[in-house]
């Protein structure tokens, strides 16, 4: 583990519209504006741990969200999502990409059907 110093810099571009990145780098300007450091002085006041501490929780929080969320979606789950978007990129037409976003609608009602409603299905 290495205790490199990171400066923390705002950015705000620039990028083209077709960029694929375009919309992250966008989120990346707009939380940009806000400085971190006043709510992780809070907590570490109230919690009593090191700002920087707290700063390397939040990293390698952020940082690991990916793949925390395919552990708990598991790969089977993941490719059944991306499935239809690859068929609809390949096809190449709007009607194909609104069938795409329909049938992962209908996988995400599934999966989160328990969220709504907790009582779908009975315990024990």
């Amino acid at each position: 583990m290495t205790d490199e110093v990171v400066r923390l810099e705002r950015y705000a571009g620039p990028w083209e519209p077709d960029d694929p990145d375009a919309n992250f780098k966008a989120e990346v300007a707009e939380y940009g504006r806000l400085d971190p450091l006043h709510t992780l002085h809070g907590l570490s006041a109230h919690t009593g741990i090191p700002v920087g501490a707290l700063v390397r929780y939040v990293l390698a929080r952020f940082a690991t969200t990916g793949s925390g969320g395919l552990l708990e979606l598991g790969p089977a789950m993941v490719e059944r999502l991306r499935e239809p978007v690859r068929k609809a990129e390949a096809e190449g037409t709007d009607g194909a990409r609104l069938a795409a976003y329909r049938e992962i609608a209908a996988l995400l009602g599934w999966l989160g059907a328990p969220l709504d409603d907790p009582d779908l299905y009975p315990g024990p």
